[in-house]
């Protein structure tokens, strides 16, 4: 539409050696942000670009927060319906649970949780007097992390590709993406 603002920007890992040193796959990334009046859309496509295959396990932070509002006034809605068991060093067993998290007031709740995200892409709410932030997975991310520290005013709805750890872990979570696809 005439009234959208976007950016698009490429990067090819291959051609850096400290991007390879730092994560050794070759592929291209696309990253494409758009907004259309109040919506932001974030796209990001990855493309092998060498001979082997490229490890799908990346995610986004985002950071949301209500200014001038109190944290405990905050209305969430965190539409999720099965979350990851994590250890005592917060990473995924791979054991799963049902789970549901009430929508309401955030009060004192706090989260650093890891769940399965929703599949009709429901999103995730933070709100308060009037002001509304929905943050949706529209597709690629299968799995979220949602973050409310006790000490600080933010909430984080993180759209993840893989449950953290799962470079080092591997197992069925990891998607391998073979030279010629894309995601």
């Amino acid at each position: 539409a005439d009234d959208d603002v976007g950016l698009v920007a490429d990067r090819d890992f291959a051609a850096h050696d400290a991007l390879m040193a730092a994560y050794p796959f070759a592929h291209q990334l696309r990253f494409a942000a758009t907004l259309t009046g109040p919506t932001l859309t974030i796209s990001t496509v990855v493309q092998p670009s060498g001979d082997g295959p490229v490890p799908i396990a990346f995610g986004y932070h985002p950071y949301l927060r209500l200014p001038g509002l109190a944290r405990e006034e905050w209305h969430i809605e965190v539409p999720v319906r099965e979350q990851l068991r994590l250890d005592v060093q917060m990473l995924p067993t791979g054991e799963r649970v049902d789970a549901e998290v009430f929508a309401g007031r955030l009060g004192a709740r706090t989260f650093d949780d890891a769940f399965v995200a929703p599949v009709d892409a429901a999103p995730f709410v933070v709100a308060a007097d009037g002001r509304r932030i929905e943050l949706a997975f529209l597709a690629g991310y299968p799995y979220a992390q949602v973050f409310a520290p006790p000490d600080d005013d933010v909430i984080a709805f993180e759209p993840m590709t893989a449950p953290t750890n799962a470079l080092v872990d591997g197992g069925p979570e990891l998607l391998l993406l073979a030279p010629g696809e894309r995601y």
